[in-house]
């Protein structure tokens, strides 16, 4: 038995294939740099993240065919590092496995859909906490959520809103992170995401968000605590236009309702379009699928599978 298996990580990132038939990855040195946090964490041995990623455009290279190239495909890359040394006990391990896998992955929506879901927010779960790891990606931090998604689903909802602490605070919404956008109680149009404290994933199509949205300038732009009372106060008010998640697999996924406290909340994302939710999905798509003028978004090229320059 390896308990030293008891250390072990994970990331995902995706490959797209462009209109010009070329595959890129998507801003994979966050994700390079998110899985070396993970692993000093976890007493893992480091690693150089350049040439990891180099190893990984390589194998994505010798792998491009399986690649697909229809509306909102794409290939799923899962470096993993784990412990592997033969013994019993806990302590750093001194030996480990470091691998890749690749999957062709399908549209996240069906066809042209976009499906809001509805989410469980109970107190009594939490997902992470203040001094623990829940900032890294971990599979410990996964494992234990899969009882709650089973209770969320009994309650008919398709997905989990994580609360934490006594005022009841938004973190994420099952394994994605979490954007509500709304008028704030001072009038300004603003898009807000909880703040990167040690309890919220660092996501990076949150940052892609965060990038965007910046790059815009259209409304405010904040990393800012939000509770459960003050959503509901703006629900209440007419303030709230749109609530949605965000990770790799979905990219940007519309909430509709919540249930909190035995009440169901309806959130009116689709009602109002849900025009930010669309917009953010077809600037994604524009970057991950062809190579944009350079300074029209954020890391508007990611990097050619086709080219021998160096990864940065």
């Amino acid at each position: 038995m390896a308990a030293a298996a008891l250390a072990q990580l994970f990331e995902g990132l995706k490959a797209f294939k462009g209109r010009d038939r070329q595959v890129r990855l998507f801003r994979p040195w966050l994700n390079m740099d998110r899985m070396l946090r993970s692993a000093l964490r976890l007493c893992l041995p480091s690693f150089d993240k350049g040439e990891l990623l180099e190893c990984i455009r390589r194998l994505v290279e010798v792998d491009k065919d399986w690649v697909p190239d229809s509306a909102g495909t794409s290939l799923y890359v899962r470096p993993v590092l784990i412990g592997n040394e033969p013994s019993l006990g806990i302590s750093h391990p001194t030996q480990a496995l470091l691998y890749v896998i690749l999957c062709p992955v399908g549209s996240y929506f069906p066809g042209d859909s976009m499906t809001p879901v509805s989410l469980l927010a109970n107190p009594a779960f939490v997902r992470a906490w203040v001094g623990g790891v829940g900032s890294y990606k971990l599979g410990g931090n996964y494992g234990p959520t899969v009882l709650v998604q089973q209770e969320a689903k009994k309650k008919d909802c398709e997905q989990v809103l994580w609360l934490y602490g006594p005022d009841h605070q938004l973190t994420e919404v099952g394994t994605m992170n979490i954007f509500v956008y709304w008028t704030h109680e001072d009038g300004v149009l603003e898009l807000v995401t909880p703040p990167l404290d040690g309890v919220i994933l660092p996501g990076v199509v949150r940052q892609s968000l965060l990038d965007l949205a910046q790059t815009w300038g259209e409304f405010r732009v904040a990393e800012r605590t939000i509770t459960m009372k003050e959503l509901l106060q703006a629900l209440d008010e007419g303030r709230v236009r749109e609530v949605f998640g965000s990770g790799t697999a979905c990219q940007v996924c519309p909430v509709h309702q919540i249930l909190y406290q035995g009440q169901h909340f309806h959130i009116p994302t689709m009602k109002n379009g849900p025009e930010l939710i669309l917009r953010f999905q077809k600037e994604l798509k524009a970057i991950q699928v062809r190579c944009r003028e350079q300074g029209s978004g954020p890391d508007a090229c990611s990097e050619k599978f086709t080219s021998h320059e160096p990864l940065e």
